[in-house]
């Protein structure tokens, strides 16, 4: 089934690939369809460029730039993992949940989506109104930093602070005037990741806890990282520059005690955040059983 230029799952032939002569694969890459700098395609080509043989584009709470990426992958050649970053909440924590190959006509999907989309811009909205009694800042300045349709968050905000000259990069921003103690945080509702993973299963997707020693840091504190996998949870995302080295060594443990896939990825961003393509990479055999496990949505695979 084709549909806007995607392949739904069962129309590739991923079982018979070859991941390990692909290359190294980065499962974590963002777009400014969410909040990195860069369009989809563009990132595809700074892959190939890195040296990658697999990326993943995992944007926010949006598959928008799959379409983009898909083509760009078919051209250059590399295998292409679509993918989201779900955004989920452990109490006032925010917790990340990526889901890979899922079917994103998936009703509950959908919903959530379409649900966590309004709910940012909604709270964009009341953050840059706050900033904007203090800073001479507006909405207008905040959407001429996000792509037409793109989901607005504080990352935006940040690049319209930097545009403006009230702060002197992203980094500045989020230590400042975005923090979550900085006086103008407005707080978000967003699913438990219980929930995130059981859209992400319920759409055929496989689910990856994202960065546990950043965002996620809530379950490793919590203890919560078994019933996220009772919940269905695939994997954790180990080799990631926030984990540091006690994270890494616990996640490891915890991984192999709960049978659960690792995987390691740069969370790139373009030059919205430091982090540089391929700079942690997923195992091949890794990378095979997520396509393995997937029934929701096809692999792009180079001709």
């Amino acid at each position: 089934m084709e549909r806007d230029g995607l392949a739904s799952a069962g129309e590739a032939g991923p079982a018979a690939f070859d991941w390990a002569a692909a290359g190294p694969a980065d499962l974590h890459v963002h777009s400014r369809e969410s909040d990195g700098t860069d369009a989809p395609g563009d990132v595809v080509r700074a892959a190939v460029a890195a040296g990658l043989g697999v990326v993943a584009l995992t944007d926010h709470d949006t598959v928008s730039g799959w379409v983009e990426a898909t083509a760009a992958a078919h051209a250059c050649g590399i295998a292409l993992l679509p993918g989201v970053e779900f955004s989920s909440q452990i109490g006032p924590a925010s917790v990340h949940v990526l889901g890979y190959l899922l079917d994103p006509e998936s009703a509950a999907f959908m919903g959530e989506r379409e649900r966590i989309r309004a709910e940012r811009i909604t709270r964009a909205e009341r953050m840059v109104h706050a900033i904007g009694r203090d800073y001479p800042l507006t909405w207008h300045h905040v959407e001429q930093h996000s792509a037409p349709g793109a989901t607005i968050g504080r990352p935006h905000i940040a690049d319209a602070l930097v545009s403006l000259g009230i702060v002197t990069d992203r980094s500045a921003a989020f230590e400042g005037i975005l923090h979550w103690q900085g006086g103008y945080y407005q707080p978000h509702r967003a699913p438990a990741p219980e929930e995130a993973i059981a859209i992400i299963r319920n759409a055929g997707g496989v689910s990856v806890l994202a960065h546990p020693g950043g965002r996620g840091r809530p379950v490793l504190r919590m203890g919560a990282l078994g019933d996220l996998v009772a919940a269905g949870l695939d994997g954790v995302e180990v080799w990631h520059r926030d984990n540091d080295e006690r994270d890494r060594r616990r996640l490891l443990a915890d991984a192999e005690r709960l049978d659960l896939l690792v995987t390691g990825s740069s969370d790139y961003h373009g030059s919205g955040k430091p982090n540089r393509l391929g700079e942690h990479t997923t195992d091949a055999a890794v990378v095979a059983e997520i396509v393995r496990r997937a029934t929701g949505w096809a692999p792009v695979l180079p001709v």
